[in-house]
């Protein structure tokens, strides 16, 4: 049915689920079948809330293998092969680089159902359907009422309200809410500069610069 080929007929019966469509392995927690047992017991990790994949460099920890890979390429490593076409700017996914992507092609790939009304982003469809649509649900703030499209959201702002800042600068003594925040910092003591010009082999810290050098420099 296909090209691929096995060296043992055990690995060959567990592809040929892939044709045949049979998902024997079934959850007895919820309604999802899987065709070999090694996605089922991955599966179960999400009712355990097993996660036995614990990130050497910080404390979170995963269910699967390769979401601890993906962390550590994206939180802990500064390698950025994606590269903007448009203004230089560096990725480290794929998938960041087509959505960041958008802002110069102006594509607008998220519909509401409701209306002719097209959107860039995801989340501006999200708010779009709460405001215009009544669809959905606002996440309010018990403190100071502020509403917010996600649960995420309202977690990252509730940080705001506390006096912790668990999150300290290694090179500095300042301290900050979130995960992100410090990231952000860092940039201050590193020399690495992410957003670079297609045109040219200069590097800036910050995307307002490459911007900028590129309007000086490049635009009539």
């Amino acid at each position: 049915m296909c090209d691929k080929a096995f060296s043992e007929s055990g690995a060959l019966n567990r592809h040929m689920t892939v044709h045949t469509g049979d998902k024997p392995y079934k959850c007895h927690m919820c309604d999802k079948a899987f065709s070999v047992s090694t996605h089922l017991n991955t599966h179960m990790r999400v009712h355990t809330g097993d996660k036995p994949y614990k990130c050497s460099l910080c404390n979170k920890s995963f269910s699967r293998s390769s979401n601890l890979q993906s962390h550590k390429r994206c939180v802990h490593s500064n390698i950025r092969p994606y590269h903007c076409p448009y203004c230089g700017m560096l990725f480290k996914t794929e998938d960041d680089l087509k959505r960041h992507v958008h802002i110069h092609t102006g594509a607008k790939p998220y519909s509401c159902r409701h209306c002719s009304e097209c959107f860039t982003w995801n989340r501006q469809l999200k708010r779009h359907l709460l405001k215009s649509h009544n669809e959905g649900t606002w996440f309010t703030c018990e403190i100071c009422e502020k509403t917010f499209i996600s649960p995420s959201d309202l977690q990252r702002h509730s940080v705001r309200h506390s006096a912790v800042k668990p999150y300290v600068c290694s090179e500095c003594p300042k301290r900050f809410h979130t995960d992100s925040e410090l990231k952000s910092h860092h940039r201050v003591h590193s020399e690495y500069k992410q957003f670079c010009c297609f045109l040219c082999d200069k590097s800036f810290r910050h995307k307002c610069s490459v911007v900028k050098h590129f309007k000086r420099c490049y635009v009539v």
